[in-house]
This record gives C-alpha cells, structure tokens and sequence, in this order.
C-alpha cells in the first residue's frame, strides 16, 4: 500500500505543479488589466504632461484611466488595484547615465518596495532620448500608446506575446509586401553608404528628411510604413539603438529590433536590417 501512495503521489505531482506554473504564467497575471484602472504618471515636464494627457484621453481604449504625479504614485505602487503607464529614464551598464526614455506599463502590488525595477513589467517601449530629443517623440505618441494597450491584450490572450516581447511583431513584415517603406534619413546608420542603398532600396521605399517622414504619420498615410529609431543623444559603445517601422493609419508596430552600438555600428537602421526587411517583404 505505502509503495502505491508513493505511485500515485508521483503521478500526481506533476499535475500539481502544472497548475501552479500556469496560476503564475505572466498571462493571468494582468488577465485583470482590463477592469483595473490605469493610472497614467504624469513626470512634471508642463509641454510633455500636456502632449501625454491629450493624447491618452484620445486614444486610450482599453482600461479605465486616471492620471496621478509621481508623489501619488509612489504611495498608489503597493496596491494592486491598479496598472501604471509611467515614462522612466533608462541607464544600460556602461553607460555613464541615462540615455533613452521609455513609456512602461506595470502592474502595481508585489514588489512594489523595491521601486519600479521590482513590478510587474507589461511592456515597455522607448520614446526618445533623454537629454535633447527632437520632438518626433510627440509625432509617434499615438503609435506608442497604441502599440502598448494592443500588446497587453495580445499578452492577456497568449503567453507567447507576453514572453517574446515587443520583437514579435517583425511578424507583421510579411503583410507589408505592396505597402511604402519610409525611411528618415536621420534613421539609417551612417555605416549604410549610398551605393547600399541604391542597390537594395526599390521603388516602393523612401528615403526623405525627418519633417517630410513626420508628415507621413501627421497625415496619416494609408498603405505606408514610417521609420522611428531612439538611442541616446551622445551615443557611446554600450549604449543600444532601437529601431522601429510603424504604419501611421493603424498605428501598428510592423518593425522592432535593437542592437547594441559598437565602434563598427553606430545608431539607427544598419545594412543587416535593411536586409531583413526587405527580405520579410518579398524584395
């Protein structure tokens, strides 16, 4: 009898276990996401507060939201009735300081004593350099929250999402063959010469200044694909670049890739993506 328990107990143990990994997948962690509030953080910069307020209150969708100030945020993270969209300056290991800023979304509760850093992270996306951002960041807000409240809901539905992250929409690539491609000069990596890009840009692509690529996004162009790089303003080997094609009339992310800078690579688009992108897309 005692050899049977021991039997079944091994049986068992595996189911039990079973349950509890997918009790605690990241995916019925935030299954509350949409019922909760949303408080979005506003940071003290007045142009940037205002940018972020009328731009949620216009494409916010998918939760009840609140905004709140730093100072309410840091006695609100302890409880878990509520999911925070706060904007953070990130800092990689070798870099001297912060370099990019990102819009995160997190889940408020466990972990909460040890700052941001110990939350629950949703998903995270970069916006802008710290130090001296151009101002495109205001051009593509839209696109980040959109990207963000349909990356939760994806990640509500399948742990895949939850887990690969941002990148998985590279999968989107496929479905842009026909749709116009582009680029800010500003975008590409100077490690890109021109003879690359005469030989591997085709019809259907792009290269333009940085106003007239933002006029594709304010204007929102149906069929188009638009770049969006952040690194920090003063790049340094270390530091990372990241790269993104969004569509200005759905505002869906169809391109994200990061990669370190190096003395060999600097910032934006480099030739290998370049040549990933056209190779998603058919060319």
């Amino acid at each position: 009898m005692k050899k049977l328990l021991i039997i079944i107990a091994a049986l068992i143990m595996p189911l039990i276990a079973g349950a509890q990994a997918q009790i605690n997948t990241k995916k019925m962690k935030i299954g509350d996401f949409t019922e909760k509030v949303t408080k979005v953080v506003l940071t003290g910069r007045g142009f940037y507060d205002a940018a972020l307020k009328n731009e949620v209150a216009a494409n916010w969708r998918v939760s009840p939201y609140e905004f709140c100030t730093l100072e309410e945020f840091e006695k609100l993270k302890y409880y878990d009735d509520y999911y925070f969209l706060i904007t953070v300056s990130g800092q990689f290991k070798k870099e001297n300081s912060p370099g990019i800023d990102f819009l995160t979304l997190i889940k408020g509760g466990n972990g909460a004593s040890g700052g941001i850093n110990g939350l629950l992270e949703v998903v995270t996306i970069p916006i802008a350099p710290s130090e001296d951002p151009s101002g495109r960041e205001f051009v593509f807000l839209p696109a980040f929250l959109n990207i963000i409240q349909n990356y939760t809901l994806e990640s509500m539905n399948t742990d895949v999402s939850g887990y690969v992250g941002l990148s998985n929409y590279t999968l989107n690539l496929p479905h842009a063959s026909g749709m116009q491609l582009i680029y800010s000069e500003g975008d590409i990596s100077t490690e890109v010469t021109h003879g690359f890009l005469d030989i591997n840009l085709d019809s259907d692509t792009i290269v333009t200044d940085e106003d007239d690529a933002d006029d594709y996004m304010l204007e929102v162009k149906p069929n188009t694909l638009v770049s969006y790089t952040v690194s920090p303003t003063d790049p340094q080997p270390g530091s990372y670049s990241y790269k993104m094609l969004i569509c200005p009339q759905t505002n869906e992310l169809y391109y994200y890739r990061r990669h370190k800078i190096s003395k060999k690579f600097g910032a934006g688009f480099l030739t290998e993506d370049i040549k990933r992108i056209n190779s998603y897309r058919g060319r």
